[in-house]
């Protein structure tokens, strides 16, 4: 009899900690204007979609950042009742997919308890993930295995990668943004997964050093992004490159392949130098650290874990002596370039109907161009250090055919190089270079002798009749 009285506790207590955690997660509901980088003058194209939130202390509510991205319209709704509750976004990281939104009326958070965050689960331990997925209305709870904790690109900035926890219970589309749940605490922010033709039941969760990282972050205010030590590195397995090095045969070290300018550690770390230690943990020749009790983890954590102003130590061998660096920590913005860029209005100039814009990850998928020198001004803008000499690459992105223009078809998505003589680093350059009165304007395109002719007279003639026959509402943003 006792036996079952103790059950009948447990069980209960259970029902009341689910209880809980139901009333603490909540439906987002979202219309967003999505640019169109293709017509760019244009609003854009009006969507809907759902997603999962959950409180958090502050009556504030978590989610994905890709769930209110580019969002004109929020609302959030709880379980059981249906009555729609106008929220806004309060801090948005989009490189690392959380946000934090607030609920505008008083009353909404009534009887909602904070949600906890605990640790990180460790591998074959059981969560469940709470949401509302494939546009369902109602609360959904799903149970998996964690089976693997490493670094992973997050999918919505295209570019950042953080720690991410795997797990076997599928996240589908309207569970992003809702708690991972372990004894009662949030492990986890579910945020992406795998389509189905190429693995069945794959879902990844954003773990707690990242969010309590981004919690940590907003404090002030401010969003100030992720630093980084700007660096890649090599293994060091090799006996006879670890000899060559003056290593011991200890297992421990990695070689600095390349040091990018712009980034934290330029003018300290030098390609060739062997990372020993970062802030007094042994690097092991495979690039991982021990910082946790759930096994080794890249040394690029430790920095995941600091913020803007922070310092690293870093011990290295270079020419065979020791020599131990304190970084200053920030983040280098030429990598922004080649990542998806949200909540910002696409940025031209419309002149003589050839549509300037400047080149990042937006216009290169919406165009998806051919250009050949144009591809390699993307993909290698940071690699080779192409940001030295601009700021952001500029092409003709788009061509509205007109008498005035009409040899210049052949020069669609080709990077612009000057303006008038005067070099474009960016498409406020050429802004400015349009506005200068001249007789003939001449632009000359990177890597082609023939240059684009525009008379001045001929093109303030054709104005109103390209405006009106594209309906172009306006001829140039330079404001994100």
């Amino acid at each position: 009899m006792l036996r079952f009285q103790i059950l009948l506790m447990v069980v209960f207590a259970a029902g009341l900690q689910a209880s809980h955690i139901t009333e603490s997660v909540v439906r987002i509901e979202g219309t967003s204007l999505e640019p169109n980088y293709k017509m760019p003058w244009n609003p854009g194209e009006v969507r809907s979609g759902a997603g999962t939130g959950f409180v958090i202390s502050g009556n504030r509510i978590m989610t994905n950042a890709h769930v209110v991205s580019n969002a004109r319209f929020l609302t959030v709704s709880k379980e059981g009742d249906p009555q729609p509750w106008i929220a806004r976004v309060a801090h948005i990281a989009h490189d690392c997919d959380l946000a934090l939104l607030e609920v505008e009326r008083k009353g909404f958070f009534s009887g909602m308890l904070p949600l906890e965050f605990g640790g990180i689960p460790t591998i074959e331990s059981i969560v469940s993930v709470y949401g509302y997925p494939i546009g369902g209305s109602r609360l959904s709870v799903t149970r998996g295995i964690v089976s693997r904790i490493d670094f992973q690109t997050y999918s919505h900035s295209g570019m950042d990668s953080h720690l991410a926890v795997q797990i076997d219970a599928a996240i589908n589309p309207g569970n992003s943004g809702g708690p991972v749940m372990q004894a009662g605490k949030v492990v986890g922010v579910a945020f992406q997964g795998f389509r189905g033709d190429i693995a069945q039941n794959v879902g990844y969760m954003i773990p707690t050093p990242v969010v309590t990282r981004f919690l940590k972050d907003v404090e002030d205010g401010t969003y100030d992004r992720y630093v980084d030590l700007a660096l890649t590195y090599e293994s060091l397995f090799n006996p006879a490159m670890r000899k060559a090095l003056g290593l011991e045969d200890d297992n421990c070290g990695v070689l600095v392949s390349s040091v990018y300018s712009t980034g934290s550690s330029e003018g300290l770390v030098e390609p060739g130098d062997v990372l020993l230690s970062i802030d007094g943990l042994k690097i092991s020749s495979d690039g991982m650290i021990p910082i946790d009790a759930n096994g080794p983890v890249p040394l690029t954590e430790v920095v995941e874990r600091k913020f803007k102003g922070d310092k690293v130590e870093l011990e290295v061998l270079r020419h065979g002596q020791k020599k131990t660096f304190s970084v200053p920590l920030h983040s280098p913005w030429p990598f922004t370039l080649q990542a998806s860029a949200y909540d910002e209005k696409p940025r031209f100039v419309v002149f003589g109907g050839l549509v300037f814009q400047p080149v990042d990850w937006n216009f290169m998928e919406a165009h998806d161009p051919g250009n050949q020198r144009l591809n390699y001004l993307f993909d290698y803008f940071v690699k080779d250090e192409l940001h030295k000499t601009v700021r952001e690459p500029v092409v003709i992105g788009s061509i509205l055919p007109d008498p005035v223009n009409s040899y210049a078809g052949e020069f669609l998505h080709a990077p612009v190089e000057s303006i008038n003589g005067e070099p474009i680093r960016s498409i406020e350059d050429v802004a400015t270079a349009f506005a200068k009165p001249v007789d003939y304007h001449l632009i000359s395109l990177l890597g082609d002798d023939r240059p684009i002719v525009l008379e001045s007279k001929l093109v303030e003639k054709a104005r109103p009749r390209i405006l009106e026959r594209y309906g172009v509402t306006s001829e140039q943003n330079l404001k994100k």
